[in-house]
């Protein structure tokens, strides 16, 4: 119930507004947003890369609604890329991109177009694309232009929702040579026609999706903080013979960093997803539903009078 609440929270201007204004939301937002400048984000990236950690990075925000917005956030990944070029930080490194605020869902052509230069940008300087899921509407979109992307990006990484039914089938299609897949739980709320309602069905589903992609030919991303689900995943990489460099651990920034380190620290490649921008609000809440107890860490803050 309480995620069903944060989600709500998340659609809500009033409490947007009043989330922004309050006491210490500078030092909430910072604990799990990397800055709200392209400076900034390289400033993060360095620390963390500094430690031994890879990095993907986020420029916050979707659901654009102009043209102009879309060419925009095109703009800014590109002055990313260029930037961590500039600042050595560009090799194996990653940029998560979601299609929405490239213009998906008004314009899926030139959605296309603005992906592929930033795929091929990203080429230039040595790192890669991952194009980030979101709502479940637009899952055919976004595995549909994942496709047309790979006949020249074939780098080009995917990202499954185990909470999602249908997961484990595209995860059959996906896990092939060269295929990069990011597997996380999913943060949207979704129809129970769709997608798992209970936990308990969620990380069963991460499972048997992680199981899939371990047998197959592609790179699988574990995306969990959880765990039990990350003791099954090395259990899982022994069982089928995968060496550290064959797969991936994400967890996002400021999210159990002791974890990553100790990840990094036995050898396994333990990439961070580091957000920026001003558009902080509703990734901040969806990460407040995946793991509630960081609820308590923002009510701190809010009740702040300092």
């Amino acid at each position: 119930m309480l995620r069903s609440v944060i989600l709500a929270a998340s659609r809500s201007t009033t409490i947007e507004r009043l989330v922004a204004a309050a006491p210490f939301s500078r030092d909430v937002v910072r604990r799990f947003v990397g800055g709200t400048t392209i400076d900034e984000a390289l400033t993060a990236a360095a620390e963390l890369t500094g430690t031994g950690l890879v990095i993907s990075i986020d420029h916050l925000g979707e659901d654009t609604t102009t043209a102009e917005q879309a060419s925009a956030v095109r703009a800014e990944y590109l002055a990313l890329l260029d930037a961590l070029d500039r600042a050595g930080l560009a090799a194996g490194a990653d940029v998560s991109v979601k299609l929405s605020a490239l213009g998906q869902r008004f314009d899926e052509p030139a959605a296309t177009g603005h992906a592929r230069a930033i795929c091929a940008a990203a080429a230039a300087v040595g790192g890669t694309v991952t194009l980030d899921m979101e709502d479940h509407t637009t899952t055919d979109s976004t595995l549909d232009i994942l496709q047309t992307l790979r006949a020249d990006h074939p780098s080009t990484g995917a990202v499954l929702q185990a909470y999602l039914r249908r997961t484990e089938a595209d995860c059959r299609e996906l896990a092939t040579a060269g295929s990069r897949v990011r597997l996380c739980k999913g943060a949207y709320a979704e129809p129970e026609s769709v997608a798992y309602q209970a936990a308990i069905d969620v990380d069963k589903s991460f499972v048997r999706c992680l199981n899939i992609l371990f047998s197959g030919a592609g790179y699988p991303m574990l995306a969990t903080h959880d765990p039990r689900l990350i003791a099954i995943a090395e259990d899982r990489a022994r069982w089928f013979d995968r060496a550290p460099e064959e797969f991936e651990f994400q967890m996002l920034y400021g999210v159990r960093p002791a974890e990553q380190a100790r990840l990094a620290g036995e050898g396994y490649t333990m990439r961070v997803y580091l957000p920026y921008g001003t558009d902080w609000y509703g990734y901040l809440m969806r990460r407040l539903a995946e793991r509630p107890a960081n609820v308590a860490f923002l009510g701190r803050a809010l009740r702040s009078r300092d």
